[in-house]
């Protein structure tokens, strides 16, 4: 089986922690930079897969230059947790009472939703079919580098948690422009549900 590696965009305008970047932010210059740095890429890598983000998309479309790499799929399913948009662009000390009350009760109801947000459940299930299109990707291309956010990459590389996933995610660090391998348990287990949903079961 083809690795798939996986790595967070670099840094963008307006970042600042506990930041909800809107959809339009850009990479910065030391964004750029940090991508720069990221390089060489693991051995054996043929082909780049991206969140359609502009931050991600500007980062892949960077490794692309620099490593003569083909951008091979642009996915949906590789964006970011959609948080709700009465928080985006906030940090913590300004998120309102909804919000705050959402972040309150998502682990004991993790279908619950905030506003126009995903849910927990919602994007466990997205991640769990992301696993899938990169393992039918790599298995067409080989080894695939699939730059995307911090949160779904943690949910990625968490799936046996299930919804809690997402909790996980949220304080465990990904470093911009740190690459990190996929592993292969996280994927065989999602490729068998994806083969079981589709047949009806």
């Amino acid at each position: 089986m083809a690795d798939i590696w996986l790595m967070r965009h670099g840094a963008y305008e307006g970042h600042r922690p506990g930041h909800h970047a809107p959809h339009e932010a850009a990479l910065t210059q030391e964004g750029r930079d940090q991508v720069r740095h990221s390089l060489p890429l693991p051995d054996g890598i043929t082909a780049i897969a991206t969140s359609p983000i502009p931050r991600a998309r500007q980062t892949a479309t960077l490794v692309s230059h620099l490593t003569g790499l083909p951008i091979v799929a642009t996915t949906g399913l590789l964006a970011e947790w959609r948080a709700p948009s009465i928080v985006l662009g906030r940090t913590a000390e300004t998120y309102p009472p909804a919000y705050r009350a959402w972040r309150a009760r998502r682990l004991a109801n993790p279908s619950l939703r905030c506003e126009d947000g995903e849910s927990l459940t919602d994007l466990h299930t997205r991640a769990r079919h992301c696993a899938a299109f990169l393992h039918h990707t790599a298995g067409r291309h080989g080894s695939l580098l699939a730059v995307s956010h911090t949160l779904l990459l943690g949910v990625l590389t968490h799936l046996h948690e299930g919804p809690a996933a997402f909790a996980t995610a949220a304080k465990s660090p990904w470093q911009f422009a740190e690459p990190r391998l996929l592993p292969t348990h996280q994927i065989a287990g999602e490729v068998s549900w994806i083969a079981l949903r589709s047949d009806g079961r």
